[in-house]
Formats: C-alpha cells, structure tokens, sequence
C-alpha cells in the first residue's frame, strides 16, 4: 500500500478543490488522510486478507461516492481494475473526476446519476456510509455480481438485523471486520468494512 507521503499530490488536489467546492468539512480537512484516504482504503486492506486478487481486473461500483472516497484511494491502489464513480449530485462528480484527471488515473469514470439509471452490473459495489444497509441494498440489488463491500460505523448489529429481516439478505452471507484491526487509532474504534455476498458464504458471521 502506498505511503502517505505518495498519496501527498492527491491530498493537494483535495486541498485546492476543496476551497471551491465543499466535500469535505473544512474542519477536517487536514485529516484528509487519515479520515478519508485510510479510512477508505480499509477496503483494500478487506480484499488483501479476505479475497486475495479480488479486485483484479475487477468492475467497481462505488456509489454515493462524493467526492471520490472511497473509489480514487482504491482505484490508485488497484490499477488494473475498473472504476465508476456515481452519485447524484453533479458538485461533487465534478470534483470526483478533478482528482482522477489531475491524478492521471486511466481507471476511473465518473456519472452523475441514480443508482437505480445505471444500466450495467459490476463485479463489486463499494461506499462509505452514504444511507442505511437496509436503504442502500435495494439500490444496488441485481447490480454485482460478487459482493458489497459498505464502510459503516457505530451500531451496526441492529442495522444488519434490519437489512435481513426487510431486504430478505441471508445473514450467512454478511461479514463485518473491524478497521481498528488495521488501523490502531481511536477514530476507527467502531468502524467496520461491513461485506454481503452474493453467491457464496462469508464466514465467520458477525466477526465483531
């Protein structure tokens, strides 16, 4: 995984495009990093221990994405898989593919659109908190064909409970992994990368 010293020119676009559209609290700015870039690329962290080689070559959809998390850290850290950005507000897509141009990432797109106009289906579906398990599934449902992989915080054992008894989601195919297994700081203490499958089981169930 890239130093943050690496990740300092995308760090400096944020910076720079940040004072001309907000997406990211200027009180949090300077933890760019370490609350944006890290915590997004605990994803990449889940697929090395859990999927080895998942991404590879892989079709990723990050929805809801903002202003590019968590798909530019990941699409900087997986260059040979695809990404699509989405999200519905057209402000922050424009930052979004800021970044990726200014970054020279060849593997992003970017669309302003709803999940729901999305014609095509992915190998996976990654995002950060945008809406509860329960809102979000039936956005995506039908759209990959692997799995989701959801950053979520705080009480996620009720929000489970409600994406399987609402959405219908075997529970044997949820797995949560907490960040702070990676990441040994106090802002990731009830931080999880929260996985639903689609064809295949994700054991153990409710690692937290």
């Amino acid at each position: 995984m890239k130093t943050k010293e690496e990740y300092a020119p995308m760090i400096a676009l944020y910076r720079e495009w940040n004072e001309r559209i907000n997406v990211v609290s200027r009180k949090d700015i300077d933890s760019l990093y370490e609350h944006h870039i890290l915590h997004s690329l605990a994803i990449a962290e889940y697929i090395d221990r859990f999927h080895p080689g998942g991404f590879d070559g892989a079709s990723i959809l990050d929805l809801g994405t903002g202003g590019g998390f968590p798909g530019i850290p990941l699409a900087t850290e997986f260059p040979q898989a695809q990404f699509t950005l989405c999200d519905s507000i057209g402000k922050k897509v424009k930052v979004a593919q800021a970044v990726a141009d200014g970054l020279g990432l060849q593997n992003v797109r970017t669309v302003n659109a709803r999940a729901e106009s999305l014609p095509e289906t992915f190998d996976w579906v990654v995002s950060r908190a945008v809406t509860t398990l329960e809102t979000f599934y039936p956005w995506v449902k039908g759209k990959f064909r692997r799995g989701i992989l959801y950053l979520k915080g705080g009480d996620i054992n009720a929000e489970i409970s409600e994406l399987v008894r609402k959405c219908k989601v075997d529970p044997a195919k949820i797995r949560t992994w907490r960040v702070d297994e990676w990441l040994k700081d106090e802002y990731f203490a009830e931080k999880f990368v929260i996985e639903i499958g689609k064809d295949y089981l994700c054991p153990p169930v409710f690692e937290n």
